[in-house]
C-alpha cells in the first residue's frame, strides 16, 4: 500500500513539473537597431606604396685620378649649387698644363720661323734664283707649323680642364650623403663607389604604381581625351608618412609611365611634393592616398559587420524578422562605411549593433535608425 501511494505523489510532482515549463513564457526576441541600406555617392580613399626620391639624385665622382687632399663638407651638409666639395692633389696636372704651354710656345716659335722661310723664298723664286719647288715645301711647312699650334692650344685646354678637376664641386643644391672616402684616399674615375651622393629635395618625387583595373578606374574619374588632359584636371593628393601621419603638403600628380611593367602589371605614376623645410628626403617611404568617387555606391557601416575565417559578414533582416548571415565583398573604404560590391543591395535592411550575439535564422525586434541614432552607434564603437 505504502509503494503505490508513493509512486502516486511521484507521478503526481511530475506532472506539476511539465505542466510549470509548459506555461513558462519564451524568451523575448532581442530590439536590435536596423538600417535600410540605399544607394548614394561616396568618396573612396585608397592607398598605394610610393618610393620618394629629391628632384635631382646625382652621384658625385672624380673626373681625374689622385690623392684626396681635402674634404670641405661634412655628412648630411646642405650646400649650394658651386660650392667646392673636395680637393684633389692637383701637382701633376699643374705641372701637365706647364708642359703642355711649352709645348705651345715652341709650336709657336716654330710657325715664326717656317713663315720666315716663305717670305725669304718668295722674292728669290719671283726672281728665279730658286725653283718654286723650295718655296712649295716651305709653304707646306708653314701649314704644318700652324697645324701643330692647334694642336698645343688643344692639349693646354685639356690639362687646363684636368686640372679644373682636381675642385669638385656642387653641381645642384642639396643635401650630402654618405663620404665612404676620406682625406687622403687614392682616388679614381672608375671607382665602383661614388665619393658621395647629393640630394636636391627642394621638392620631392613619389613614385608609386597602379593594377590594370585601378589605373582604368583612375582614368574614368576625370574628364580629358588624352593622359595629358586628364592630369591637368586631377586633385591634390595626400602622402602618408612611415608613422601613419599625413606630410603637411599636398602633392600633385604631374606624370604618367608611357607603358606597363610587362613583370607586375603596373604602371607607374609621379606625385610631386613641396619639400620647403627639408622634412623628406630621398629615400623616405610612404603611401600616396588617392580618392575615387563613385557615384552609385552602396555603403555599410563597419561597426555592422563581422569578420570570420578571413570574410566580412552582416546580418539582413528577412521576413518574420529573421536574421541572416551574409557574406560581402569590400571594395573600399569611406569614413567609418565599407563601400560594397556584392552581398547586399539598396533596399535591404542590415542590423547595426549586437551582432556578436546574433546566430543563424534568429528572431528579433527591428528598431529603425535614423541618421542621428546611426552615428551615435558608429561613434561608440
Amino acid at each position: 500500500m505504502k509503494k503505490v501511494i508513493l509512486t502516486s505523489i511521484l507521478i503526481a510532482l511530475v506532472v506539476i513539473g511539465c505542466a510549470d515549463k509548459a506555461q513558462a513564457p519564451a524568451p523575448a526576441a532581442p530590439l536590435l537597431p536596423v538600417l535600410a541600406i540605399k544607394n548614394t555617392e561616396a568618396t573612396t580613399d585608397s592607398e598605394y606604396p610610393a618610393s620618394i626620391q629629391g628632384t635631382i639624385d646625382v652621384e658625385i665622382r672624380p673626373q681625374v685620378s689622385g690623392n684626396l687632399d681635402r674634404v670641405f663638407v661634412d655628412e648630411g651638409a646642405y650646400v649650394s649649387k658651386g660650392q667646392s666639395l673636395f680637393k684633389i692633389n692637383e701637382r701633376p696636372f699643374r705641372e701637365q698644363l706647364n708642359n703642355a704651354l711649352a709645348n705651345l710656345h715652341g709650336a709657336e716659335a716654330a710657325l715664326i720661323n717656317s713663315q720666315l722661310e716663305v717670305d725669304k723664298l718668295t722674292p728669290l723664286v719671283q726672281n728665279k734664283v730658286v725653283s718654286d719647288y723650295q718655296l712649295k715645301t716651305a709653304k707646306a711647312s708653314h701649314r704644318i707649323a700652324a697645324s701643330n699650334i692647334e694642336q698645343a692650344k688643344a692639349m693646354v685646354e685639356s690639362a687646363r680642364i684636368n686640372l679644373s678637376y682636381t675642385t669638385i664641386t656642387a653641381p645642384v643644391s642639396g643635401y650630402i650623403g654618405r663620404l665612404p672616402k676620406k682625406q687622403g684616399s687614392l682616388v679614381s674615375a672608375t671607382d665602383v663607389e661614388p665619393l658621395t651622393k647629393l640630394s636636391d629635395v627642394h621638392q620631392v618625387y613619389a613614385y608609386f604604381s597602379l593594377g590594370e583595373t585601378d589605373f582604368i578606374n583612375f582614368k574614368s574619374q576625370y574628364s580629358g581625351n588624352t593622359i595629358g588632359d586628364k592630369i591637368k584636371n586631377l586633385p591634390p593628393v595626400s602622402l602618408i608618412l612611415a608613422d601613419g601621419n599625413a606630410y603637411t603638403q599636398l602633392g600633385k600628380i604631374d606624370m604618367v609611365d608611357g607603358q606597363f611593367d610587362k613583370n607586375t602589371g603596373a604602371i607607374t605614376l609621379r606625385a610631386t611634393f613641396p619639400n620647403a623645410n627639408g622634412t623628406l628626403r630621398s629615400g623616405n617611404t610612404g603611401k600616396i592616398r588617392l580618392g575615387i568617387q563613385h557615384d552609385d555606391a552602396i555603403l555599410v557601416p563597419q561597426s555592422a559587420t563581422i569578420e570570420m575565417q578571413d570574410k566580412v559578414f552582416v546580418y539582413t533582416l528577412n521576413k518574420g524578422n529573421k536574421v541572416n548571415k551574409m557574406p560581402i565583398t569590400i571594395i573600399g573604404k569611406t569614413g567609418t562605411d565599407y563601400l560594397i560590391k556584392d552581398g547586399v543591395k539598396s533596399g535591404d535592411q542590415i542590423v547595426l549593433s549586437g551582432i556578436d550575439k546574433l546566430q543563424e535564422g534568429q528572431v528579433i525586434q527591428p528598431e529603425k535608425s535614423t541618421p542621428t541614432k546611426v552615428a551615435q552607434i558608429i561613434n561608440k564603437k
